[in-house]
C-alpha cells in the first residue's frame, strides 16, 4: 500500500504539519469527507462526469493531467453536487455553507491531482478511494 500513503501523506502535508500521522482523521476530517463525497459519486469517473455535465469538466481535466490545477468558484460546486450535499459537509464539519465550499473549492483539485500521478484516472481508483478511506478511519495506526 505504499502509493496509496504516499498520496495521503502528499494530500495531508501541509494541513498535518509535525502531528503524528495516528492523528490524521482528527487533524484533517475535510480530506475524509472529500473522499467520501468522491465515493458517493462515483469516484473521480464519476466525479469528473458530474463536472462535465455540469459545465466545468475543463477545470476537472486540469487536475488530473499533469499541468498547472485551474481554480474552481465554490458556488460552482453547489451547481456539481448540490446544495444538499453541500450542507452535509458543512454540518459534518460544524462550518458554514459557504465556508464547507470554499474548502472544498481548494482542496477537491489537490486531491483528484494527488490520485493521479500519472495524468491518468487509474484503473482502480474507486479502490484507492475506499482504501484511503479506510486508512484515515482507523487513524493510519498499525502500518
Amino acid at each position: 500500500m505504499g502509493l496509496l500513503d504516499s498520496l495521503l501523506g502528499q494530500m495531508m502535508g501541509g494541513t498535518m504539519g509535525g502531528a503524528q500521522p495516528t492523528g490524521a482523521q482528527a487533524q484533517n476530517p475535510l480530506l475524509q469527507i472529500v473522499l467520501q463525497m468522491l465515493q458517493q459519486n462515483g469516484g473521480l469517473s464519476g466525479m469528473l462526469g458530474k463536472m462535465q455535465q455540469a459545465g466545468y469538466g475543463q477545470q476537472a481535466q486540469s487536475w488530473i493531467g499533469t499541468g498547472q490545477n485551474m481554480p474552481i468558484d465554490a458556488g460552482a460546486l453547489s451547481q456539481i453536487f448540490g446544495q444538499g450535499e453541500l450542507g452535509q459537509l458543512a454540518q459534518q464539519l460544524g462550518i458554514s455553507h459557504e465556508e464547507a465550499s470554499g474548502s472544498l473549492a481548494q482542496m477537491l483539485p489537490n486531491v483528484v491531482d494527488e490520485m493521479t500521478p500519472g495524468g491518468q484516472i487509474p484503473d482502480n481508483h474507486s479502490d484507492l478511494v475506499n482504501e484511503a478511506l479506510a486508512i484515515l478511519q482507523r487513524g493510519r495506526g498499525g502500518n
